[in-house]
């Protein structure tokens, strides 16, 4: 079973009023203003799953701040995974800074989603999770579920692009260590942070209940860093996604297998780990 855990799907709702989002959202305007962006409904995920070979993917909205749009954009990602329980696992997605945010969570796994994310803050001055108003009452909503968060995390370091904000990793490894029985799932390679498993204390420990994503990882790193992240933190601690439409899946096929990735390696990578994560069955 190959799954892909990260991919972004829109509402006609918002490709029709996308100009109005743009002016509305200043998040939405610094991801998509763009004309290269692209809003992809479920029917076009679902077509790209099964030109890649995608038995199933996790799918979720944008971090809206508006409860009108994250409301609107959470009941189409709860109405696609009803209509397609085999192929869509969705999450419930909305700004962390929102008062409403908490609340939103909790209707949108009543109703069956599978999980909480992508969360992100993408403000200049707004980068660091755990000193989020309403983030506690999002990690103990989770912990009742028992479902996984998924936490935008970028680089403090390199090049400028889109969606990177001034975030340090200080501050996120704070957070996970308050909340050490909640699943969190870092997207982006978690800005790195899983290097400093390779200390000798308390780190490895504290990441233990954390999981990786590899979302956008062959516009940010070389491909050897799924042979050095899987050596420092573990394989079974890594879970493929593409940030679809960003990528395809086939060119994270194709990293993997160029550097000789091992195949038991590539099986958890790419599946495994996220049946587990996630409780699958098969």
């Amino acid at each position: 079973m190959i799954v892909d855990f990260h991919t972004h799907i829109f509402p006609p709702f918002f490709r029709e009023k996308k100009e109005e989002a743009l002016t509305r959202e200043k998040a939405f305007r610094g991801l998509y203003a763009s004309p290269r962006s692209s809003l992809i409904d479920r029917e076009e995920l679902l077509r790209v799953m099964d030109e890649e070979g995608i038995d199933r993917c996790v799918t979720f909205g944008f971090p809206w701040e508006g409860a009108e749009y994250f409301k609107r954009h959470n009941d189409y990602i709860i109405e696609s995974v009803q209509r397609y329980p085999e192929r869509l696992i969705g999450f419930s997605c909305f700004s962390p800074l929102s008062s409403e945010g908490p609340a939103e969570a909790r209707r949108c796994l009543e109703a069956g989603l599978s999980g909480v994310g992508e969360l992100a803050l993408y403000g200049p001055d707004n980068a660091s999770y755990e000193s989020v108003p309403g983030i506690g009452s999002l990690m103990e909503i989770c912990q009742d579920f028992r479902v996984p968060m998924l936490l935008h995390v970028n680089e403090p370091v390199g090049h400028s692009y889109p969606g990177k904000t001034r975030m340090g990793l200080a501050g996120l490894y704070a957070l996970i260590k308050k909340y050490p029985l909640n699943r969190i799932v870092l997207a982006h390679w978690g800005g790195g942070i899983f290097f400093y498993g390779m200390m000798k204390k308390e780190v490895k420990e504290t990441l233990k209940n954390t999981w990786f994503d590899t979302a956008a990882s062959p516009f940010l790193y070389e491909p050897q860093v799924y042979k050095l992240a899987g050596d420092i933190v573990g394989f079974d601690k890594i879970l493929f996604g593409t940030d679809y439409p960003l990528i395809r899946p086939g060119r994270y096929f194709r990293e993997m297998k160029g550097i000789g990735l091992p195949e038991d390696a590539q099986r958890k990578i790419c599946g495994q780990n996220a049946a587990e994560l996630l409780g699958i069955p098969g």
